[in-house]
């Protein structure tokens, strides 16, 4: 009987207690298979491809000096795929459920639409800057894969305006 009482009596920690929390890291695995999901993989992936004619460029050299178009390349490629890739792993593990304070269709759509409408111009920009110069080959992929970059920015544009749209989201 006291050999009963002394196992349910509550033992007394030899540390502190602390009110520390644990959580795990939400992981949508049917995410990566939605349309926005797989546009936002097409888009990190192509942005890498679309940047790694430049990489031999020296970024520090005079030729990015002499013609601006080729720092603003890499600028928007660097820009947009940061951006992306951020916005793909709110979206991957749920953060945009658990903040509703912040407007992610919104977000997702001022995003998308900024990045289509710079990589455009970076496409038109750099196809008419770089004729004839130096590198002229790398330039004219970038400006191809620009061009082929911009209509998946396009599409994710159209998917975030049509949740922006439709009410309740």
């Amino acid at each position: 009987m006291e050999r009963d009482a002394v196992a349910s009596a509550p033992r007394s920690p030899s540390a502190p207690e602390c009110n520390i929390s644990t959580s795990t890291m939400a992981f949508d695995q049917h995410f990566t298979t939605t349309t926005k999901g797989l546009l936002l993989l097409a888009e990190i992936v192509c942005v890498l491809r679309g940047s790694e004619p430049n990489i031999g460029v020296d970024p520090f050299g005079t030729e990015y000096f002499h013609l601006s178009a080729l720092g603003w390349v890499m600028f928007v490629a660097i820009l947009c795929w940061v951006l992306t890739v951020d916005l793909f792993v709110i979206y991957l593990n749920g953060s945009h459920n658990r903040i509703p304070q912040v407007p992610w269709t919104t977000l997702s759509l001022c995003l998308n639409c900024s990045a289509a409408a710079l990589y455009l111009v970076t496409a038109v920009v750099v196809n008419q800057s770089t004729r004839g110069r130096h590198n002229y080959n790398c330039w004219a992929a970038s400006a191809f894969l620009a061009f082929l970059i911009t209509p998946f920015y396009a599409e994710s544009t159209y998917l975030s305006y049509c949740a922006w749209k439709t009410p309740g989201q």
